[in-house]
């Protein structure tokens, strides 16, 4: 199956993905959501097809995420079926039944990160950059993030979280999140090898090499698991001020600049998170979604980032003191039970 913007293709024992949306860095649509979880699903159940394997024809980008831009345009009927399709996608590639392969490099954000950092094996290249930058447009951080990021050691998954800041190839793989680190050069031996039925680890392994760069420092990394060791976020926040680095000041301006709602339902998320399994976790990301987009600060996020690009959002509230706890907490209530994202059998 060909499509314009994602291509489906089985090569001898594999079934391979190609993300093809090159001009958009690879943002989801609505279509390629539908289409790749159709497409899963089929080769769940074809014997031919040993392992999946996922990648991008484009240099620069893995999947920079979701296609923001359509929601934003139909804000007056929030599409929460895009989000449902890919959660539960998300879901399917968490329990995939065969080795599950993601060759990445480039940026890989967001919805990109649902899409590959669940499966079995995550390979990234030296111009891997991941990040997380949902609470910059008002949002949070979903398909999954809730079970991905508070289980990476020492905070990292919290800062990630609340302040968008990136990680490079080294940090993804000290950090848990990839597997290997293979340079994209190799991408295509790997896919061929493994087509002609090669065990997917003994691939990976043979074309693993040592991560290019040394990634966050000691002090950062000492830095992050302080501050983000505090168990609100006007206790992360003090924290930071108390300290004097450059790198806690940077972290600080970051964090402020995020839309203080979000900064907050996004801690509430990955202290429960923490505890949960991966369903529960995209259950509550969903009931979060339904509530969020009922809100302002979203559409408002969108409109400063992508759509007039003055980076001038008005955030309501706008001061982290200002938030609520029960507004906060809002968020988390459980909808109407034909809304939720797994109905009662």
């Amino acid at each position: 199956m060909i499509l314009s913007d994602v291509d489906f293709e089985k090569r001898g024992s594999v079934g391979l993905v190609l993300l093809n949306r090159a001009k958009a860095l690879n943002a989801l649509t609505i279509e390629m959501i539908k289409a790749l979880s159709a497409q899963l699903e089929a080769w769940k159940t074809d014997d031919d097809v040993k392992a999946v394997i996922l990648t991008s024809t484009s240099e620069r980008a893995f999947s920079a995420g979701a296609d923001i831009r359509f929601v934003y345009n139909n804000r007056a009927n929030p599409p929460y079926e895009f989000f449902r399709v890919e959660y539960l996608m998300n879901c399917a590639m968490k329990r995939y039944p065969k080795p599950y392969i993601s060759l990445i490099d480039g940026i890989v954000m967001g919805g990109g990160v649902g899409l590959s950092f669940h499966g079995k094996y995550v390979a990234v290249g030296s111009k891997t950059m991941f990040a997380m930058p949902e609470t910059g447009i008002g949002f949070f951080p979903d398909v999954g993030g809730a079970y991905l990021l508070p289980r990476m050691p020492g905070k990292l998954g919290i800062y990630c979280g609340l302040t968008g800041g990136r990680l490079g190839q080294a940090d993804c793989l000290r950090s848990g999140l990839a597997t290997h680190c293979i340079e994209p050069d190799h991408f295509p031996t790997i896919i061929e090898e493994i087509a002609q039925g090669r065990d997917p680890e003994e691939t990976l392994q043979v074309y693993t090499s040592p991560p290019q760069g040394t990634g966050l420092d000691d002090e950062a990394l000492q830095i992050i698991e302080q501050a983000f060791s505090g168990n609100s976020v006007s206790e992360i926040i003090a924290r930071l001020q108390a300290m004097s680095q450059p790198f806690a000041k940077q972290t600080l301006d970051m964090m402020l600049s995020r839309s203080p709602m979000s900064v907050h339902i996004a801690l509430e998320q990955m202290k429960r998170g923490r505890e949960m399994e991966f369903e529960e976790c995209m259950q509550m990301e969903y009931r979060i979604l339904e509530h969020i987009l009922k809100g302002s600060d979203f559409y408002e996020g969108v409109r400063a980032t992508i759509v007039d690009k003055d980076g001038a959002p008005d955030w309501q509230p706008s001061s982290f003191g200002d938030v609520a706890d029960e507004a906060v907490l809002s968020h988390f209530m459980p909808l109407e039970a034909e809304r939720e994202l797994f109905k009662a059998r």
